[in-house]
């Protein structure tokens, strides 16, 4: 059971990082996507790497470097960039609840890679969560210039990127320090997008509200949160932990309706509940109660 204190800091996981959709909507249209992801994993590089540096050292980072990379791959540079993308078309509490499904893919590709059995109420909840994607896109999931279409695909796609990255943490980097993981993953992440962020800097440079928000997404939503994160993943493990995406939504819907003005639809409450619902039955969090027996 969590104590007050961890329930406290599972909240402010999920206000930060419910925030983070918030930031970047603020940001995406001056910067675009590449250039904001890698200032953002940038910020975040400088910002863990002396914790790292004077908490535990270098060696674990040049040791398994090579692993690092695929986590920053899928763990920080494809996913901040396609959410990135998102930004521009859809509304931060859009993106939380599709980011919710990341728990629904973590648990596909454990079944489908690693060979993880999954019992008739888990693939209910994995049926049931992808359905709920579906009821929350059918109705706007436009391909045309401008239409959400492709910003939901991104999203999807970005949230599959973090279930692959999940289990390959989990079988290639275990009992590595997490913070070790966490900025080796910035570090890579920023070597990757560098180039293409020179290459794609936008020609007039961005305002200092659009920094700000950068500065945020780096220091807050991924130093600060990443430290959170592996702190409550070692104190009350990571099915707890997995609570939080359960939260995130409610706060970015929030954040969004207080500083963007966005609505927030009954269409989206009924979606965004199917697709919770789901993935509160693919991960185990919740289970039908079986049926009783009696004795003839």
């Amino acid at each position: 059971m969590m104590k007050p204190k961890d329930l406290i800091e599972l909240s402010l996981l999920a206000a930060i990082w419910g925030a983070s959709f918030l930031f970047m909507r603020l940001g995406a249209h001056e910067f675009g996507p590449v250039p904001m992801a890698t200032m953002r994993v940038l910020g975040a590089s400088l910002f863990l790497l002396p914790l790292l540096t004077f908490r535990v050292g270098l060696a674990e980072l040049r040791q398994h470097w090579r692993p690092l990379m695929v986590v920053g791959l899928l763990n920080g540079a494809l996913p901040f960039a396609l959410y990135a993308y998102a930004a521009l078309s859809i509304t931060a509490g859009l993106s939380s609840i599709l980011n919710a499904t990341t728990p629904l893919w973590g648990a596909m590709v454990a079944w489908v890679w690693l060979g993880q059995r999954l019992d008739f109420s888990r693939l209910c909840g994995l049926a049931l969560g992808f359905a709920g994607v579906v009821f929350l896109a059918w109705d706007q999931a436009s391909f045309k210039p401008g239409g959400s279409g492709w910003a939901i695909l991104a999203c999807l796609l970005a949230t599959l990127c973090y279930g692959i990255v999940a289990n390959f943490s989990k079988r290639y980097l275990n009992g590595l320090n997490p913070l070790t993981v966490a900025t080796g993953s910035q570090l890579t992440a920023s070597a990757m997008l560098l180039l293409p962020a020179l290459l794609t800097w936008p020609e007039r440079m961005p305002s200092g509200p659009a920094w700000l928000s950068v500065a945020m997404l780096a220091v807050l939503c991924s130093g600060v949160a990443y430290i959170l994160y592996f702190r409550l993943m070692q104190r009350v493990g990571p099915t707890n932990t997995i609570a939080v995406t359960f939260l995130i939504p409610v706060f970015a819907v929030i954040w969004g309706y207080v500083f963007l003005s966005e609505a927030f639809t009954m269409h989206m409450a009924m979606g965004c509940a199917i697709v919770l619902l789901g993935t509160a039955l693919a991960v185990g969090l919740i289970k039908p109660p079986e049926p009783s027996r009696t004795l003839s």
